[in-house]
């Protein structure tokens, strides 16, 4: 098979996948290196591989049952996104989820705007043992291609659910039974004195990078949690602040 130029009509139609409105157009997205890649055909959403021969040759067990089209290295630097690409880019459809039946633990990211943050968060949640993570409001597109590249495959097998109004989200969570908590760094409660709270089943509200929460929002939450700061740091970011949250849940539900 000889491989397709950066000049190839479906080279350039699966480039235009990096545009949001093409993706919500087509319903498609790019899930770049092998760890998405694998991923996704776990997931059965993969239309197409795009692969130098190098790295057709690397993953061969990987991509044995995959529909393969061979590149050329330039046609792979437009397709990927990665200062260093790995030489493999799926076409993937859309992963349409909702939130599951019974949760005990969920995140949900209010104006998270960040793709790296927020892939970052839905990998934790899928470490940390959440069954889902609710992007809300202004949150980015969790099929832009940095946020399925944080993801490092977790987009493919936990549940990420798009709510356009925050509010809502937390109304759904509280009507499933979870506990809303916010991450709020004037909050009322001290992690470290929370263990009875977050034994409970749990969704955290984490807000945006820059400004946190909107007052009006973190006061629909249940509770509010402030992470203590111990040293001379002003604050956690987004992503570790999450981490520390929904590992400090983890550890308390299989303590209860």
């Amino acid at each position: 098979m000889t491989p397709l130029t950066a000049g190839n009509t479906r080279v350039k139609e699966a480039r235009k996948l990096h545009r949001r409105p093409e993706r919500s157009g087509r319903r498609c997205f790019l899930a770049d290196g092998p760890k998405a890649v694998e991923g996704a055909l776990g997931a059965g959403v993969v239309v197409e591989v795009f692969a130098t021969p190098v790295a057709a040759a690397q993953y061969a067990d990987l991509l044995a049952s995959a529909p393969l089209t061979l590149v050329d290295d330039r046609a792979m630097s437009g397709l990927s996104d990665s200062v260093n690409p790995a030489g493999l880019v799926a076409v993937c459809r859309f992963l349409d989820a909702d939130l599951p039946a019974a949760p005990r633990l969920l995140s949900i990211c209010a104006d998270v705007r960040d793709p790296g943050n927020a892939g970052t968060v839905i990998r934790t949640s899928d470490a940390a043992g959440a069954e889902a993570v609710v992007l809300a409001g202004d949150s980015v597109d969790p099929y832009n291609p940095k946020t399925v590249r944080a993801t490092v495959g977790s987009l493919f097998h936990l549940p990420v659910v798009l709510e356009r109004d925050p509010a809502a989200a937390v109304r759904r969570a509280q009507a499933a039974g979870l506990t809303v908590l916010a991450a709020d760094g004037a909050g009322e409660i001290e992690l470290f004195d929370a263990d009875e709270l977050l034994a409970r089943p749990t969704a955290w509200l984490f807000g945006n990078e820059a400004w946190g929460l909107p007052e009006e929002l973190a006061a629909l939450a249940d509770h509010r949690v402030r992470i203590p700061i111990l040293g001379a740091a002003e604050s956690l970011n987004l992503a570790t602040a999450a981490a520390v949250c929904l590992y400090a849940s983890a550890r308390a539900m299989m303590g209860a």
